[in-house]
């Protein structure tokens, strides 16, 4: 299977930034896409960015649109969600996860916390 590692989660004041990462390792051969999700207490996981391998092509959703960033670097099997503008409601714990066509996203890290302070 695919094993997913996020880091650079952390504590950020209102209008500051971070940079996730999600390094891939193990049978990543067949992953089309990855996409970037969060969780906050008391709220369903929701999605937050896409990006495709090939051509990296990106999906936003609208609270994030104009304030992240996701990108990738095939070279290194990592996918980056740059955060800017951040707002204490970006709070939750992110988690990156692989999408195959025609399983979905089957693939998930164990997350990263990103905690925004007012």
């Amino acid at each position: 299977q695919v094993q997913l590692a996020e880091s650079g989660g952390g504590l950020v004041q209102a209008g500051g930034s971070l940079r996730l990462s999600c390094a891939a390792s193990g049978s990543t051969f067949s992953s089309y896409s990855v996409g970037w999700f969060r969780q906050a207490p008391g709220k369903e996981r929701e999605f937050v960015a896409a990006v495709t391998w090939s051509d990296g092509s990106t999906t936003y959703a609208d609270s994030a649109k104009g304030r992240f960033t996701i990108s990738r670097d095939n070279a290194k099997n990592t996918v980056y969600l740059q955060m800017n503008s951040l707002k204490p409601e970006d709070t939750a714990v992110y988690y990156c996860a692989h999408h195959r066509l025609g399983r979905g996203y089957a693939y998930w890290g164990q997350g990263t916390q990103v905690t925004v302070s007012s």
